[in-house]
């Protein structure tokens, strides 16, 4: 991976190379060069592997998919202490370091140290997500660090989920962060992270106030986009589903510059007008549309749609498609 210091994302694929050299080509190059790891496929014949990494000062990501592989950590690997964290789906997958050997599960999580040998076997193909932390910076805020390394962190576990949660938003927003937003996720994750490990009192308190509040915000948000038709859509109903109150959830708005009423129409509205300019919903009524992005009342619909938009549901269907016309008359003709 990355220096945590870089700024630069880059994307590695088996895909890259020849079929010939394939093998000893991701070995060296992502293997040993990228992220200091020996690779050994299980099977060889059929490997296929893509990652993409990035780096944060402070905080070193990479989110990929690979097939069944063991991984070493050599010492002639060594060059650094940082902290490697990895989560993943995969049934039965194990890591070994400092004398201590850690059976994992889907969605289980493993806290690894760059400084000592280990090892990693994931039986199965399986996508990841992995990211390293300087030792400096999670060792104040956890007891006892080194007798964490290794040993299962269970999916079940509530800071996980969140920390979990959290890493979605690099695998799902290929965007350039600035250097504000790139401190604020390193510091979020070091929050996660030590809570996942159990923190210490006094960084448990701190972390409830940064990092845990922005991956609860994160979650909600996630839950209120995969639930916009819902009749049921609440802050009460959400507060339930993430098990604290409905006063927390508006505070958590609050504080994000606006209110969760504000959220849920907002998002509501996009979701309506992106179907409105899909070509593949042009025979739709406007009426399903907005039924089935959460509007139970269609003229609150119209209002409310023309004060987001400048415009009517119709006319913005209208120009969409003239918009789309072109588009796909040049896509024909190509074909």
């Amino acid at each position: 991976m990355p220096p945590p210091n870089s700024n630069n994302a880059f994307r590695f694929s088996t895909e890259h190379y020849g079929e010939r050299d394939r093998l000893s080509a991701w070995r060296d190059i992502f293997g040993r060069t990228v992220v200091g790891l020996d690779i050994d496929p299980l099977t060889p014949e059929r490997f296929r592997s893509e990652a993409t990494v990035c780096g944060f000062p402070g905080l070193g990501l990479l989110v990929g998919k690979t097939s069944a592989v063991h991984l070493s950590h050599s010492s002639g690997l060594i060059v650094d202490d940082d902290l490697s964290f990895a989560v993943a789906p995969a049934e039965r997958w194990t890591a070994t370091q400092l004398g201590r050997t850690a059976v994992l599960g889907p969605g289980d999580g493993i806290l690894m140290w760059n400084g000592v040998v280990g090892q990693m076997t994931l039986p199965t193909a399986t996508r990841f997500d992995t990211f390293r932390v300087p030792f400096a910076a999670i060792d104040p805020l956890v007891p006892d660090l080194t007798a964490k390394v290794a040993t299962r962190l269970s999916a079940a576990s509530p800071a996980l989920q969140l920390l979990s949660q959290y890493l979605q938003i690099f695998r799902n927003t290929p965007v350039t962060w600035g250097p504000e937003l790139q401190r604020l996720a390193a510091i979020h994750v070091h929050d996660l992270l030590a809570m996942v490990l159990g923190a210490s009192p006094d960084a448990a308190e701190m972390a409830a106030a940064r990092g845990v509040r922005a991956a609860r915000l994160h979650a909600i948000k996630a839950d209120i986009a995969a639930n916009l038709d819902s009749a049921d859509l609440s802050v009460a109903t959400v507060a339930a589903q993430h098990g604290v109150t409905p006063r927390y959830v508006q505070i958590l708005f609050e504080e994000d510059g606006t209110t969760f009423t504000e959220f849920v129409l907002g998002e509501r509205l996009t979701r309506a007008y992106q179907m409105l300019i899909d070509p593949g919903s042009a025979a739709r009524k406007i009426g399903a549309i907005a039924y089935e992005a959460g509007f139970g009342d269609l003229s609150y619909f119209n209002k409310a749609f023309r004060r987001r938009f400048g415009g009517t549901p119709s006319d913005v269907r209208a120009s969409g498609l003239r918009e789309a016309a072109p588009r796909r008359s040049g896509r024909d003709a190509e074909e």
